[in-house]
């Protein structure tokens, strides 16, 4: 639990920040419970990519990777959420699903290629 935590708890934060940004575009409520109402889809979809990853490649699994820990949070945060969305009676126009998608994915893959760069410079060849 411990090797991936950090990487979980990064994440989380990132998905948070993304619907916290993306109510503050919008003027909505600052309130927790808005951000809890927008988050909950998208944190889910989150943890259904992680577990799935997990699952999946349980032996080799690396939460830094880009592929294919990263794209498989980033495409279940991304879908499970948008279905999340609907079944909840949220917005989910595809203008906002472009945005989430490319948002979402500079965020969830974004931090995991800095990481694989930061490694690579400290480590000696």
């Amino acid at each position: 639990m411990k090797k991936f935590l950090p990487a979980l708890v990064v994440d989380v934060v990132l998905v948070v920040v993304f619907c916290a940004i993306g109510r503050r575009s919008h003027d909505e409520a600052t309130a927790l419970t808005g951000l809890a109402i927008t988050a909950w889809p998208f944190l889910s979809g989150l943890a259904v990519g992680w577990v799935a990853t997990v699952a999946l490649y349980r032996d080799k699994f690396d939460a830094a990777l880009i592929v294919p820990t990263g794209l498989l949070v980033w495409f279940s945060t991304l879908v499970v959420g948008m279905l999340l969305r609907v079944v909840s009676g949220q917005g989910t126009a595809f203008s906002f699903i472009l945005v989430a998608g490319t948002v979402l994915a500079v965020f969830l893959l974004g931090w995991r290629a800095v990481a694989r760069a930061v490694t690579k410079v400290r480590t000696p060849s």
